[in-house]
């Protein structure tokens, strides 16, 4: 047998089976707008026994607004506004958040499967498995969310989030 055959023969058998490798790789793109409306309405975190956030999330365009607050015993400690918009370039949603009396922050949010996404600060957006926080969250249920907080790869707090009715 020809050696020049037998090279063109083992190529096409690399080539096929390269192919056939991809495509089992290939995961079908997500919808990212109509994932993030599993997250319309309102919620509340239980942080400790007097502590309590608050969250009403509202569709905007192709993203969401939300604001958040705080309340201690009764008293509103802290108000957060924040703003989700989609990037169809990024393929993800970029957040600008602005707590009262702090600097504004950016986020990247996006999902990673139809219950799950992943939140990294917007610098970080490159190569967002080395991002120093990021946060995991899983929607469990309609109604139930847990979202972990993790600061170089290890978690550090977790929330749950339970739909208000």
């Amino acid at each position: 047998m020809n050696k020049s055959f037998l090279i063109l023969v083992i190529a096409g058998f690399l080539i096929i089976g390269l192919s056939e490798v991809q495509a089992q790789t290939t995961q079908p793109k997500l919808n990212q707008v109509e994932l993030i409306k599993q997250m319309l309405g309102n919620w509340r975190v239980d942080f400790a026994k007097d502590t309590t956030q608050y969250w009403s999330i509202e569709p905007f365009g192709t993203g969401i607004t939300c604001y958040a607050k705080t309340v201690v015993k009764n008293n509103t400690i802290s108000e957060t506004r924040e703003l989700y918009g989609y990037d169809s370039k990024l393929g993800k949603y970029v957040v600008a958040s602005l707590e009262k009396g702090k600097d504004i922050e950016m986020w990247v949010l996006w999902f990673t499967s139809n219950n799950k996404y992943i939140g990294i600060h917007y610098t970080e957006v490159s190569n967002p498995d080395k991002a120093s926080l990021k946060v995991e969250g899983e929607i469990k249920s309609p109604d139930d969310v847990i979202q972990t907080t993790l600061i170089s790869g290890k978690a550090v707090g977790s929330e749950e989030f339970k739909r208000i009715k």
